[in-house]
């Protein structure tokens, strides 16, 4: 999976984009549960009044409270407060601005000394250890000093603020605006808050988005270009459908992870890691939850990638067995209606599809699961937290706000958990998807250009082999053995033989769609595997055993070879390739449509257009592999006839099966099992080789053989 994050190389900046945004989207969401605490807590509970700190003080008021504090601390709050105005005829004191720290103290200073500024009003005595008094009812309603150095700041704090709600009532401020203003200002901040996290997390996807896309393209790209680089070897180690898939469905998984992978992996640790420490500064006394939330999830999520990650592998291969029999069936569906096997391809359809189907619904299943054994567990810590909490509270050491905060925090990390356990989901198949790419990716094509590359002056067309053996990968035996011929600027070479001697084995060894096994084959002189393969194709017109035509038009196709061809050389080449009469008959004429594969036109017209396409190209040596079997007998005639006339100055190699498209040839080489057991003209092999006879006679009458029946006997009994 690391291997696929190179390719993102170039988009380090937008990377850290996304990374930053995250951390501001993670602060934002991890304040909201704070500015739920304020509300509940003070803006609720404590009618907007924060803590034992007034914002404004009658004089009086203040020099009876400084007299419950030490000298140290008196000095510090007439420090902190600043003579105001006059209110109903009292001297009021305004706070200064101070820091968050120096509220703190002033609100642990003021709070006690507001307790007992309150006692005494109540008519408590003051004991020779502080203070201390009796309700009516005889009950004790106020600790000694001693205890109250053991009263949690909360709890200091709640009852302090009816101390400043009298304070403020005495200065004629209204309580109901005070408590309305902290709320709407706090939820002001909330909304705030959530608009910018709403922002952040669009621009997140966005980009990602974008970065994912981009990926995708690169990865595509990559993989075309090196796919087109692949020998047929490379070629026939990944089948087509498994090419297809990968460049597609696996690219696709790849792309999706990526997209989620910023809101998953990187956000979930985050707001995770966030909200731990959040929650235990909201209450450390109530960790142990959330360490036994989390043991539960990482023990879930633990499970399934062990179950799961082995279908995930099955996963892809079963994708690739479906996509290979689709194929199949399509591109076969002629064959398999005439032999009325429908029945038969519908079953091996079938199997493909539920072995395919049924691990999908395996995976699924796993994720159903998922979700509900997640909420579960977010519904049982909730329990848990207010079931805790409530004891909390009612010891005095929590609020109810407090505890609000602690369940969302709590909730925020169980749902990062929940993130990244559905990318654990995720993560296997796109894994698996990576492995595949970068399997294509890291294939090295067996048939590469030289270091040192050795371009010919020369452009004679010349074609040598020397004692070539050749035999594909990873096969027991030769397809061919100690091969050694010469064919010549302006001659004609011909390979014939019967079915599986290796005619076209040879023929494709030319262009280096294989490289020899042993021996060497010189083009103008110079070893093919010393030669660019760019330079050595350029010299080549190959036509294929199965014309092969691009979706396009005629003149697209035609011009594939030398895309700069004017059009009088396109027309040329068609009426060589005997192609002319068909073209001129359409109504497009050569901007007739070509369907994909040509399967809009018959297999001769196919063939005579890929080998006008060939003729096109203008190359030195023209290599024709059997690609005159579709044609009738008349208009193969001609099209040699023409060939003859017209690229008379170039090197011609054919393989042919029939033996009156070779009959001028200056050299047929005859083939038998991978070697050459004859080689000569027409005449010289019908008296030289018995292979060629048989051949000759399976096909040809005694007059067009133009040899009496006892002289046929004479030169087979000479062979």
């Amino acid at each position: 999976m690391l291997k696929i994050f190179k390719h993102l190389k170039g988009s380090a900046l937008v990377i850290l984009t996304i990374i930053a945004l995250l951390f501001l989207q993670a602060f934002c969401d991890l304040s909201l549960p704070a500015y739920t605490s304020d509300i509940v807590n003070v803006g609720i509970q404590q009618g907007g009044i924060p803590d034992a700190v007034p914002a404004d003080i009658r004089q009086s008021e203040l020099a009876k409270l400084t007299l419950f504090m030490s000298q140290e601390d008196a000095a510090l709050v007439r420090n902190d407060y600043e003579p105001s105005e006059t209110i109903k005829g009292e001297s009021v004191m305004q706070l200064k601005k101070i820091s968050k720290d120096e509220r703190s103290s002033l609100n642990r200073i003021l709070g006690k000394a507001m307790l007992m500024r309150t006692a005494q009003a109540k008519g408590m005595t003051s004991s020779g250890n502080g203070l201390s008094g009796q309700d009516p009812s005889g009950s004790n309603i106020m600790p000694n000093a001693n205890s109250l150095e053991q009263l949690p700041d909360t709890m200091v704090t709640q009852i302090a603020v009816s101390y400043v709600k009298s304070e403020y009532q005495a200065l004629g401020k209204d309580l109901n605006q005070v408590q309305s203003h902290y709320i709407l200002i706090a939820g002001a901040k909330m909304v705030a808050l959530a608009l910018l996290a709403m922002l952040f997390s669009i621009t997140v996807v966005i980009l990602s988005g974008r970065l994912a896309a981009s990926l995708s393209r690169i990865l595509r790209d990559k993989i075309f270009k090196k796919v087109i680089t692949f020998s047929n070897t490379e070629l026939n180690r990944f089948s087509t459908a498994s090419l297809i898939t990968r460049s597609t469905n696996d690219i696709q998984q790849i792309q999706l992870m990526m997209t989620m992978m910023f809101r998953f992996v990187f956000y979930a640790p985050i707001l995770a890691i966030g909200g731990v420490i959040k929650a235990l500064q909201t209450d450390f006394s109530m960790g142990w939850i959330i360490v036994v939330g989390v043991g539960a999830i990482l023990v879930l999520i633990l499970g399934l990638m062990t179950t799961a990650m082995p279908r995930f592998k099955k996963l892809q291969t079963l994708v690739d067995k479906l996509n290979l029999v689709t194929r199949e069936i399509l591109t076969g569906i002629t064959v398999i209606r005439a032999f009325s096997t429908q029945k038969h391809e519908e079953k091996r359809f079938d199997e493909a599809n539920k072995d395919l189907t049924k691990v999908n619904l395996f995976v699924n299943r796993m994720m159903t699961f998922m979700m509900p054994a997640m909420m579960l567990l977010m519904n049982a810590l909730t329990v848990l937290i207010i079931y805790k909490g409530a004891y909390a509270i009612d010891s005095g050491a929590m609020q109810v706000g407090n505890m609000m905060a602690f369940m969302q925090y709590t909730m925020q990390i169980i749902m990062s958990f929940l993130m990244i356990s559905m990318f654990s989901i995720m993560l296997p198949r796109a894994s698996v998807s990576a492995n595949r790419i970068n399997e294509v990716l890291e294939t090295e094509s067996s048939i590469k250009d030289p270091v040192h590359p050795i371009s010919t002056a020369a452009n004679e067309g010349t074609v040598e082999f020397r004692n070539v053996s050749f035999r594909y990968p990873g096969a027991d035996e030769n397809v061919l053995t100690n091969i050694s011929f010469a064919a010549k600027r302006g001659e004609t070479t011909a390979f014939i033989g019967s079915t599986g001697s290796g005619k076209s084995s040879l023929v494709n060894l030319i262009p280096r769609f294989f490289d020899v096994s042993e021996g060497e084959i010189r083009v103008d002189g110079v070893d093919i595997r010393q030669m660019p393969q760019k330079e050595l194709r350029n010299k080549i017109g190959y036509v294929p055993q199965k014309g092969v035509l691009f979706s396009g038009t005629i003149d697209s196709n035609l011009r594939f070879g030398k895309q700069n061809a004017n059009e009088e050389e396109i027309k040329k080449a068609a009426s060589i390739a005997q192609a002319s009469e068909f073209i001129e008959e359409k109504e497009q004429k050569y901007d007739a449509p070509i369907a994909q594969g040509g399967s809009n036109v018959s297999g001769g017209q196919k063939q005579r257009l890929s080998i006008a396409r060939a003729i096109a190209k203008k190359p030195e040596i023209y290599v024709f592999d059997d690609s005159f079997s579709a044609l009738d007998y008349e208009t193969d005639v001609a099209l040699r006839r023409a060939l003859k006339q017209e690229i008379e100055s170039s090197t011609i190699l054919i393989v042919a099966q029939r033996v009156n498209t070779i009959l001028h040839a200056e050299q047929i080489i005859v083939l038998d099992e991978g070697r050459i057991v004859g080689r000569g003209r027409h005449e010289e092999l019908l008296q030289s080789c018995e292979v060629y006879r048989q051949i000759a006679m399976s096909q040809l009458s005694m007059e067009e053989l133009n040899i009496k029946i006892n002289s046929g006997e004479e030169g087979a009994a000479n062979a």
